[in-house]
């Protein structure tokens, strides 16, 4: 089993890459392969509804080839479940997240319909329960079966790697790791009656 880890901040190892990473690391140590991609910093269009990948679906792919989008499609074929990360923009999640998202689900929703899916959003103060969502609903329209948390899954941080900090939130990405597994193995047949064993909740407050 494999999941895949996007990462839409155009930022290199920030903070949303950092939340991604405790919970591939997670997914790791119960035996599931992960692989993080980062979309960077180079933009990423938004779809014009232009209906090319509708006309031609034995591409499975979007008309436009000149962004992230066709490497992370491809890739999904292959993927048994989805992680997608994004920042906080103005409540909301940034745009080449919606972008990404809107045309991966539109030009190959075959390649991620009934596959288990995570949002992870990432902010310095607020915006990030709205942003959460957004993203859920753009996954709830192709069946994906949502991975919850303890909380919902979001970390805090400004400063590259600061999210690490964030004890609460790393500990969510945690148990929303331990549970997306426990629920690949049930969808793919593995003996697993047990529920996922919880850690004892780290609360934090960010009051100093």
């Amino acid at each position: 089993m494999k999941v895949l880890l996007v990462s839409a901040s155009p930022r290199r190892e920030g903070n949303t890459f950092t939340a991604l990473s405790e919970v591939a690391k997670t997914l790791n140590q119960e035996g599931i392969e992960t692989e993080i991609i980062e979309i960077g910093s180079k933009p990423i269009g938004g779809c014009i509804a232009c209906n090319w990948c509708k006309q031609h679906p034995e591409e499975h792919r979007c008309a436009f080839n000149n962004d992230m989008v066709n490497t992370i499609s491809a890739k999904a074929l292959e993927a048994d479940a989805f992680v997608f990360g994004a920042p906080v923009y103005y409540g909301q999640p940034n745009g080449s997240a919606v972008s990404l998202i809107q045309r991966l689900l539109y030009s190959n929703g075959a390649a991620f319909s009934y596959k288990p899916v995570a949002s992870v959003c990432v902010c310095r103060r607020g915006g990030a329960d709205t942003s959460y969502q957004s993203l859920n609903m753009m996954f709830e329209m192709m069946n994906m079966p949502i991975v919850t948390s303890q909380y919902w899954n979001i970390a805090y941080g400004r400063e590259p790697g600061q999210a690490s900090q964030d004890v609460e939130g790393m500990q969510t990405m945690r148990t929303m790791a331990h549970n997306m597994a426990w629920m690949l193995k049930k969808f793919h047949g593995e003996p697993t009656s047990e529920r996922p064993e919880k850690e004892p909740w780290t609360p934090m407050a960010f009051i100093r």
